[in-house]
Protein backbone atom coordinates (compact mmCIF):
# COMPACT_ATOMS: atom_id res chain seq x y z
CA UNK A 1 0.00 0.00 0.00
CA UNK A 2 1.37 3.27 -1.33
CA UNK A 3 2.37 6.50 1.71
CA UNK A 4 1.74 9.16 -1.25
CA UNK A 5 -0.59 11.49 -0.57
CA UNK A 6 -4.12 11.88 -1.79
CA UNK A 7 -3.90 8.02 -2.94
CA UNK A 8 -5.77 7.01 0.25
CA UNK A 9 -8.86 6.85 -1.12
CA UNK A 10 -7.86 5.24 -4.25
CA UNK A 11 -9.61 1.90 -5.00
CA UNK A 12 -6.79 0.05 -6.72
CA UNK A 13 -4.81 0.62 -3.42
CA UNK A 14 -7.76 0.41 -1.26
CA UNK A 15 -10.89 -1.61 -2.92
CA UNK A 16 -12.82 -1.41 0.00
CA UNK A 17 -12.69 2.37 -0.18
CA UNK A 18 -15.47 3.36 -1.63
CA UNK A 19 -17.53 1.91 1.03
CA UNK A 20 -15.79 3.18 4.13
CA UNK A 21 -13.75 2.00 6.24
CA UNK A 22 -13.48 -1.82 7.51
CA UNK A 23 -14.59 -0.64 10.68
CA UNK A 24 -17.46 1.21 9.38
CA UNK A 25 -17.98 -1.67 6.95
CA UNK A 26 -18.03 -4.42 9.97
CA UNK A 27 -20.72 -2.21 11.65
CA UNK A 28 -22.87 -2.09 8.66
CA UNK A 29 -22.54 -6.23 8.55
CA UNK A 30 -23.76 -6.50 11.84
CA UNK A 31 -26.47 -3.76 11.30
CA UNK A 32 -28.00 -6.11 8.45
CA UNK A 33 -27.10 -9.37 10.03
CA UNK A 34 -30.94 -9.86 11.25
CA UNK A 35 -31.92 -9.42 7.39
CA UNK A 36 -29.10 -10.92 5.76
CA UNK A 37 -30.01 -14.08 7.87
CA UNK A 38 -33.79 -14.11 6.87
CA UNK A 39 -34.48 -16.87 4.58
CA UNK A 40 -33.70 -16.69 1.63
CA UNK A 41 -36.47 -16.62 -1.63
CA UNK A 42 -36.17 -18.63 -4.73
CA UNK A 43 -36.79 -15.59 -6.90
CA UNK A 44 -35.02 -11.82 -6.56
CA UNK A 45 -37.85 -10.54 -3.92
CA UNK A 46 -38.28 -12.14 -0.04
CA UNK A 47 -41.82 -12.52 -0.77
CA UNK A 48 -42.24 -12.88 3.02
CA UNK A 49 -40.45 -10.00 4.11
CA UNK A 50 -42.48 -7.88 1.54
CA UNK A 51 -46.11 -9.78 2.95
CA UNK A 52 -44.53 -8.32 6.62
CA UNK A 53 -44.21 -5.09 5.66
CA UNK A 54 -47.02 -4.66 4.10
CA UNK A 55 -49.11 -6.02 7.23
CA UNK A 56 -46.89 -4.09 9.23
CA UNK A 57 -48.03 -0.81 7.31
CA UNK A 58 -51.86 -1.16 7.92
CA UNK A 59 -51.70 -2.79 11.40
CA UNK A 60 -50.32 0.47 12.54
CA UNK A 61 -52.83 2.59 10.57
CA UNK A 62 -55.27 0.32 12.09
CA UNK A 63 -56.73 -2.85 10.23
CA UNK A 64 -59.76 -4.69 12.91
CA UNK A 65 -60.75 -8.06 11.60
CA UNK A 66 -63.61 -8.40 10.47
CA UNK A 67 -67.04 -8.49 12.28
CA UNK A 68 -69.75 -10.59 11.64
CA UNK A 69 -72.02 -8.02 11.14
CA UNK A 70 -69.73 -6.45 8.36
CA UNK A 71 -69.41 -9.93 6.81
CA UNK A 72 -72.64 -10.53 5.75
CA UNK A 73 -73.43 -7.31 4.70
CA UNK A 74 -70.88 -7.60 2.25
CA UNK A 75 -71.86 -11.34 1.25
CA UNK A 76 -75.22 -9.75 0.99
CA UNK A 77 -74.77 -7.00 -0.98
CA UNK A 78 -72.45 -9.17 -3.45
CA UNK A 79 -74.99 -11.55 -3.54
CA UNK A 80 -77.72 -9.15 -4.13
CA UNK A 81 -75.15 -6.89 -6.89
CA UNK A 82 -74.95 -10.59 -8.97
CA UNK A 83 -78.84 -11.14 -9.13
CA UNK A 84 -78.87 -7.41 -10.49
CA UNK A 85 -76.34 -7.71 -13.43
CA UNK A 86 -78.04 -10.88 -14.93
CA UNK A 87 -80.88 -8.37 -16.13
CA UNK A 88 -77.66 -6.29 -17.56
CA UNK A 89 -75.23 -9.30 -19.45
CA UNK A 90 -75.65 -12.82 -20.74
CA UNK A 91 -72.63 -13.71 -18.62
CA UNK A 92 -73.06 -15.64 -16.34
CA UNK A 93 -72.62 -15.19 -12.49
CA UNK A 94 -68.66 -15.25 -10.83
CA UNK A 95 -69.72 -15.20 -7.76
CA UNK A 96 -69.28 -18.35 -5.88
CA UNK A 97 -68.39 -17.75 -2.42
CA UNK A 98 -68.41 -14.30 -1.68
CA UNK A 99 -65.89 -12.92 1.17
CA UNK A 100 -65.14 -10.08 3.47
CA UNK A 101 -61.29 -9.33 4.15
CA UNK A 102 -59.33 -6.89 6.53
CA UNK A 103 -56.73 -5.12 4.83
CA UNK A 104 -54.03 -7.90 6.30
CA UNK A 105 -56.72 -10.76 4.17
CA UNK A 106 -56.39 -8.85 0.99
CA UNK A 107 -52.73 -8.27 1.23
CA UNK A 108 -52.20 -12.49 1.77
CA UNK A 109 -54.72 -13.79 -0.93
CA UNK A 110 -53.30 -11.10 -3.62
CA UNK A 111 -49.90 -11.99 -3.08
CA UNK A 112 -49.70 -14.66 -6.08
CA UNK A 113 -50.84 -12.96 -8.70
CA UNK A 114 -48.29 -9.83 -7.29
CA UNK A 115 -45.55 -12.06 -7.62
CA UNK A 116 -46.45 -12.57 -11.16
CA UNK A 117 -46.39 -8.97 -12.12
CA UNK A 118 -43.64 -7.52 -10.38
CA UNK A 119 -40.70 -10.25 -10.27
CA UNK A 120 -39.49 -9.52 -14.41
CA UNK A 121 -38.80 -5.63 -13.18
CA UNK A 122 -37.14 -6.86 -9.27
CA UNK A 123 -35.11 -9.16 -10.96
CA UNK A 124 -33.75 -6.72 -13.40
CA UNK A 125 -33.46 -4.05 -10.55
CA UNK A 126 -31.68 -6.63 -8.43
CA UNK A 127 -28.96 -7.53 -11.70
CA UNK A 128 -28.51 -4.68 -12.51
CA UNK A 129 -27.32 -3.07 -9.23
CA UNK A 130 -25.00 -5.97 -8.55
CA UNK A 131 -23.77 -5.66 -12.10
CA UNK A 132 -22.98 -1.83 -11.73
CA UNK A 133 -21.21 -2.75 -8.06
CA UNK A 134 -19.24 -4.99 -9.41
CA UNK A 135 -18.30 -2.74 -12.22
CA UNK A 136 -16.74 0.25 -10.25
CA UNK A 137 -13.66 -0.19 -12.09
CA UNK A 138 -11.76 -2.23 -9.73
CA UNK A 139 -8.91 -4.47 -11.43
CA UNK A 140 -9.85 -8.39 -11.20
CA UNK A 141 -8.02 -9.00 -8.37
CA UNK A 142 -9.74 -6.50 -6.24
CA UNK A 143 -12.87 -7.46 -7.17
CA UNK A 144 -11.98 -11.13 -6.45
CA UNK A 145 -11.12 -9.68 -2.96
CA UNK A 146 -14.66 -7.50 -2.68
CA UNK A 147 -16.84 -10.56 -4.05
CA UNK A 148 -18.29 -11.56 -0.71
CA UNK A 149 -19.48 -7.89 -0.20
CA UNK A 150 -20.39 -7.34 -3.42
CA UNK A 151 -22.96 -10.63 -2.84
CA UNK A 152 -23.93 -9.21 0.56
CA UNK A 153 -24.77 -5.80 -1.52
CA UNK A 154 -26.82 -7.71 -3.98
CA UNK A 155 -28.46 -9.70 -1.12
CA UNK A 156 -29.48 -6.30 0.27
CA UNK A 157 -30.60 -5.06 -2.93
CA UNK A 158 -33.12 -8.01 -3.60
CA UNK A 159 -34.52 -7.90 0.31
CA UNK A 160 -34.84 -3.59 -0.26
CA UNK A 161 -37.17 -4.32 -3.30
CA UNK A 162 -38.57 -6.42 -1.67
CA UNK A 163 -39.12 -3.59 1.25
CA UNK A 164 -40.01 -1.02 -1.79
CA UNK A 165 -42.80 -3.81 -2.94
CA UNK A 166 -43.93 -4.41 0.79
CA UNK A 167 -44.29 -0.59 0.97
CA UNK A 168 -46.40 -0.11 -2.15
CA UNK A 169 -48.52 -3.08 -1.33
CA UNK A 170 -49.21 -2.13 2.30
CA UNK A 171 -50.50 1.93 1.03
CA UNK A 172 -51.97 0.14 -1.77
CA UNK A 173 -53.91 -2.38 0.76
CA UNK A 174 -55.54 1.09 2.80
CA UNK A 175 -57.01 2.52 -0.12
CA UNK A 176 -58.68 -0.61 -2.28
CA UNK A 177 -62.37 -1.63 -1.61
CA UNK A 178 -62.21 -4.90 -3.47
CA UNK A 179 -59.76 -7.47 -5.07
CA UNK A 180 -60.30 -5.88 -8.68
CA UNK A 181 -59.86 -1.89 -8.26
CA UNK A 182 -56.45 -2.00 -10.05
CA UNK A 183 -58.66 -3.74 -13.14
CA UNK A 184 -56.63 -6.67 -12.92
CA UNK A 185 -58.12 -10.27 -11.94
CA UNK A 186 -55.81 -10.32 -8.39
CA UNK A 187 -58.07 -12.99 -6.99
CA UNK A 188 -60.36 -15.94 -7.84
CA UNK A 189 -62.50 -14.99 -5.33
CA UNK A 190 -65.10 -12.54 -5.54
CA UNK A 191 -64.44 -9.96 -1.81
CA UNK A 192 -65.04 -6.60 -0.32
CA UNK A 193 -62.90 -4.68 2.41
CA UNK A 194 -64.95 -3.07 5.04
CA UNK A 195 -62.26 -0.62 6.07
CA UNK A 196 -61.64 0.00 1.82
CA UNK A 197 -65.37 1.17 1.78
CA UNK A 198 -65.30 3.07 4.79
CA UNK A 199 -62.57 4.91 3.18
CA UNK A 200 -64.19 5.82 0.07
CA UNK A 201 -67.34 7.10 1.82
CA UNK A 202 -65.64 9.53 3.27
CA UNK A 203 -67.23 12.73 2.35
CA UNK A 204 -69.77 11.58 0.75
CA UNK A 205 -72.93 12.28 1.42
CA UNK A 206 -74.60 8.72 0.25
CA UNK A 207 -76.49 6.15 2.38
CA UNK A 208 -74.12 3.38 3.53
CA UNK A 209 -76.19 0.63 2.08
CA UNK A 210 -75.77 2.16 -1.71
CA UNK A 211 -72.55 2.85 -1.34
CA UNK A 212 -71.84 -0.98 -0.50
CA UNK A 213 -74.41 -2.16 -3.15
CA UNK A 214 -72.67 -0.19 -5.86
CA UNK A 215 -68.80 -1.09 -4.93
CA UNK A 216 -70.65 -4.74 -4.83
CA UNK A 217 -71.91 -4.40 -8.22
CA UNK A 218 -68.35 -3.63 -9.65
CA UNK A 219 -66.78 -6.25 -7.94
CA UNK A 220 -69.25 -8.56 -9.19
CA UNK A 221 -68.85 -7.46 -12.85
CA UNK A 222 -65.68 -7.79 -12.58
CA UNK A 223 -65.94 -11.22 -11.68
CA UNK A 224 -68.44 -11.73 -14.29
CA UNK A 225 -65.68 -11.04 -16.99
CA UNK A 226 -62.54 -12.70 -15.78
CA UNK A 227 -64.58 -16.01 -14.50
CA UNK A 228 -66.14 -15.99 -18.14
CA UNK A 229 -63.81 -14.78 -20.25
CA UNK A 230 -61.04 -17.29 -20.80
CA UNK A 231 -58.67 -15.90 -22.96
CA UNK A 232 -58.63 -12.27 -20.65
CA UNK A 233 -56.70 -13.05 -17.50
CA UNK A 234 -53.54 -14.30 -19.84
CA UNK A 235 -54.12 -11.32 -22.44
CA UNK A 236 -53.91 -8.79 -19.65
CA UNK A 237 -51.30 -10.18 -17.22
CA UNK A 238 -49.24 -10.90 -21.23
CA UNK A 239 -49.26 -7.11 -21.82
CA UNK A 240 -47.77 -6.56 -18.48
CA UNK A 241 -45.41 -8.70 -18.16
CA UNK A 242 -44.51 -7.75 -22.02
CA UNK A 243 -44.16 -3.87 -20.98
CA UNK A 244 -42.25 -4.69 -17.86
CA UNK A 245 -39.69 -7.04 -19.83
CA UNK A 246 -38.78 -3.60 -22.14
CA UNK A 247 -38.34 -1.67 -18.38
CA UNK A 248 -34.90 -1.00 -18.05
CA UNK A 249 -32.90 0.48 -15.13
CA UNK A 250 -30.84 3.42 -15.39
CA UNK A 251 -27.27 2.60 -14.86
CA UNK A 252 -26.04 5.98 -14.96
CA UNK A 253 -28.59 7.40 -12.68
CA UNK A 254 -28.27 4.22 -10.34
CA UNK A 255 -23.80 4.81 -10.22
CA UNK A 256 -24.20 8.47 -9.34
CA UNK A 257 -26.32 7.11 -6.10
CA UNK A 258 -23.93 4.50 -5.49
CA UNK A 259 -21.04 6.92 -5.40
CA UNK A 260 -21.86 8.48 -1.73
CA UNK A 261 -23.55 4.75 -0.27
CA UNK A 262 -22.96 4.82 2.90
CA UNK A 263 -23.78 1.16 4.42
CA UNK A 264 -24.59 2.92 7.27
CA UNK A 265 -27.13 4.33 6.61
CA UNK A 266 -29.83 1.53 6.10
CA UNK A 267 -32.59 4.50 4.93
CA UNK A 268 -29.82 5.56 2.04
CA UNK A 269 -30.23 2.08 0.29
CA UNK A 270 -33.89 2.23 0.26
CA UNK A 271 -33.78 5.75 -0.87
CA UNK A 272 -31.78 4.31 -4.15
CA UNK A 273 -33.90 1.36 -4.82
CA UNK A 274 -37.40 3.53 -3.72
CA UNK A 275 -39.29 5.31 -5.85
CA UNK A 276 -39.68 4.86 -9.75
CA UNK A 277 -36.95 7.17 -11.12
CA UNK A 278 -34.33 4.59 -11.73
CA UNK A 279 -37.06 2.84 -13.92
CA UNK A 280 -37.76 3.70 -17.88
CA UNK A 281 -39.22 1.99 -20.69
CA UNK A 282 -37.23 1.15 -23.63
CA UNK A 283 -38.45 3.47 -26.40
CA UNK A 284 -38.89 1.05 -28.81
CA UNK A 285 -42.26 0.22 -31.03
CA UNK A 286 -42.61 -3.11 -29.54
CA UNK A 287 -43.06 -1.18 -26.13
CA UNK A 288 -45.21 1.24 -27.26
CA UNK A 289 -47.13 -1.72 -28.75
CA UNK A 290 -47.35 -3.43 -25.37
CA UNK A 291 -48.65 0.02 -23.47
CA UNK A 292 -51.18 0.76 -26.29
CA UNK A 293 -52.41 -2.85 -25.96
CA UNK A 294 -52.27 -2.99 -21.87
CA UNK A 295 -54.14 0.43 -21.87
CA UNK A 296 -56.84 -0.65 -24.14
CA UNK A 297 -57.67 -3.77 -22.63
CA UNK A 298 -57.65 -1.90 -19.19
CA UNK A 299 -60.22 0.96 -20.84
CA UNK A 300 -62.44 -2.05 -22.47
CA UNK A 301 -62.70 -3.80 -18.90
CA UNK A 302 -63.25 -0.88 -17.16
CA UNK A 303 -65.66 0.59 -19.38
CA UNK A 304 -67.57 -2.83 -20.03
CA UNK A 305 -67.96 -3.00 -16.06
CA UNK A 306 -69.19 0.75 -16.08
CA UNK A 307 -71.69 0.25 -18.65
CA UNK A 308 -73.43 -2.88 -17.28
CA UNK A 309 -72.76 -1.75 -13.70
CA UNK A 310 -75.20 1.20 -14.78
CA UNK A 311 -78.00 -0.62 -16.38
CA UNK A 312 -77.63 -2.92 -12.85
CA UNK A 313 -78.15 -0.07 -10.85
CA UNK A 314 -80.82 1.98 -13.12
CA UNK A 315 -84.13 2.50 -11.12
CA UNK A 316 -82.93 0.90 -8.18
CA UNK A 317 -79.66 2.59 -6.73
CA UNK A 318 -80.82 6.27 -6.67
CA UNK A 319 -77.13 7.92 -5.86
CA UNK A 320 -75.47 5.94 -8.95
CA UNK A 321 -74.98 8.43 -11.10
CA UNK A 322 -73.18 10.52 -8.27
CA UNK A 323 -71.27 7.06 -7.16
CA UNK A 324 -70.27 6.24 -10.94
CA UNK A 325 -68.63 9.89 -11.37
CA UNK A 326 -66.87 9.30 -7.89
CA UNK A 327 -65.00 6.46 -9.70
CA UNK A 328 -64.35 8.01 -12.66
CA UNK A 329 -62.75 11.20 -10.83
CA UNK A 330 -60.79 8.39 -8.88
CA UNK A 331 -59.34 6.70 -11.83
CA UNK A 332 -58.62 9.82 -13.60
CA UNK A 333 -56.34 11.24 -10.89
CA UNK A 334 -54.37 8.79 -10.05
CA UNK A 335 -56.17 5.97 -7.51
CA UNK A 336 -54.51 3.08 -6.12
CA UNK A 337 -54.35 1.27 -10.16
CA UNK A 338 -51.88 4.31 -11.45
CA UNK A 339 -50.03 4.34 -8.27
CA UNK A 340 -49.44 0.89 -7.91
CA UNK A 341 -48.42 0.34 -12.08
CA UNK A 342 -46.12 3.41 -11.71
CA UNK A 343 -44.31 2.01 -8.00
CA UNK A 344 -44.45 -1.81 -9.17
CA UNK A 345 -43.58 -2.01 -12.49
CA UNK A 346 -42.38 1.47 -13.60
CA UNK A 347 -45.94 2.07 -15.93
CA UNK A 348 -47.14 5.41 -15.39
CA UNK A 349 -50.83 4.46 -16.47
CA UNK A 350 -53.41 6.69 -16.81
CA UNK A 351 -57.01 5.56 -18.21
CA UNK A 352 -57.69 8.00 -21.08
CA UNK A 353 -60.12 6.40 -22.89
CA UNK A 354 -62.14 5.14 -20.20
CA UNK A 355 -65.38 7.40 -21.42
CA UNK A 356 -64.72 6.64 -24.96
CA UNK A 357 -64.53 2.78 -24.41
CA UNK A 358 -67.92 2.93 -21.98
CA UNK A 359 -69.74 4.93 -24.71
CA UNK A 360 -68.44 1.77 -27.50
CA UNK A 361 -70.02 -0.56 -25.02
CA UNK A 362 -73.43 1.96 -24.48
CA UNK A 363 -73.41 1.76 -28.70
CA UNK A 364 -73.12 -1.59 -29.05
CA UNK A 365 -75.99 -2.30 -26.83
CA UNK A 366 -77.65 0.21 -28.66
CA UNK A 367 -77.31 -1.56 -31.89
CA UNK A 368 -76.76 -4.98 -31.40
CA UNK A 369 -78.29 -5.41 -27.51
CA UNK A 370 -77.19 -6.51 -24.37
CA UNK A 371 -76.30 -10.55 -26.28
CA UNK A 372 -74.60 -8.80 -29.70
CA UNK A 373 -72.16 -6.46 -27.28
CA UNK A 374 -71.32 -9.26 -24.86
CA UNK A 375 -70.31 -11.53 -28.29
CA UNK A 376 -67.76 -9.54 -28.41
CA UNK A 377 -65.38 -11.13 -25.81
CA UNK A 378 -66.25 -14.48 -27.29
CA UNK A 379 -62.58 -14.04 -29.01
CA UNK A 380 -59.66 -11.48 -29.02
CA UNK A 381 -59.91 -10.77 -32.74
CA UNK A 382 -62.97 -9.35 -32.06
CA UNK A 383 -62.06 -6.46 -29.60
CA UNK A 384 -62.00 -3.33 -30.49
CA UNK A 385 -58.24 -1.67 -30.55
CA UNK A 386 -57.00 1.69 -29.60
CA UNK A 387 -58.78 3.09 -32.91
CA UNK A 388 -62.04 1.95 -32.58
CA UNK A 389 -61.95 3.53 -29.41
CA UNK A 390 -61.26 7.29 -31.51
CA UNK A 391 -63.84 6.04 -33.93
CA UNK A 392 -66.63 3.77 -32.63
CA UNK A 393 -69.27 4.36 -35.03
CA UNK A 394 -67.03 2.34 -37.50
CA UNK A 395 -66.43 -0.46 -35.24
CA UNK A 396 -70.57 -0.64 -34.22
CA UNK A 397 -71.10 -0.59 -37.86
CA UNK A 398 -68.67 -3.56 -38.52
CA UNK A 399 -71.02 -6.31 -38.07
CA UNK A 400 -68.83 -8.84 -40.01
CA UNK A 401 -66.42 -8.76 -37.44
CA UNK A 402 -68.81 -10.20 -34.63
CA UNK A 403 -69.73 -13.36 -36.87
CA UNK A 404 -67.60 -16.02 -35.26
CA UNK A 405 -68.31 -18.78 -38.01
CA UNK A 406 -65.98 -15.99 -40.12
CA UNK A 407 -63.36 -17.40 -38.09
CA UNK A 408 -64.16 -20.98 -39.69
CA UNK A 409 -65.31 -20.71 -42.80
CA UNK A 410 -62.89 -22.08 -45.58
CA UNK A 411 -62.22 -19.23 -48.11
CA UNK A 412 -62.45 -20.83 -51.75
CA UNK A 413 -63.56 -18.16 -53.28
CA UNK A 414 -60.08 -16.40 -51.77
CA UNK A 415 -58.57 -17.05 -55.39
Amino acid sequence: MTDLPGRENDPNENPFAMFGSPEQIAAAMRQFADMLSAPQSAGPVNWDMAKNIARHAVVAEGDPSVMEGERRQIVDALNLADLWLNEATTLPSGVTSPQAWSRSEWIEKTVPVWKQLCEPIAARMVETMGGTLSATGLPPEAQAMAGPLMGMLKQMGGMMVGQQLGQALGTLAREVVGSSDIGLPLSDTAALLPGGIAAFSEGLETPAEEIRIYLALREAAHHRLFQHVPWLRAHLLGAVEEYARGITVDVSALEGKLQGLDLNNPEQLQEILGGGELLKPEETERQKAALVRLETALALVEGWVATVVDESAEGKLPSATALAETVRRRRATGGPAERTFATLVGLELRPRRLREAAALWKALTAERGVEGRDAVWNHPDLMPTADDLADPDSFVKGEARFDLSALEEPKDDEE
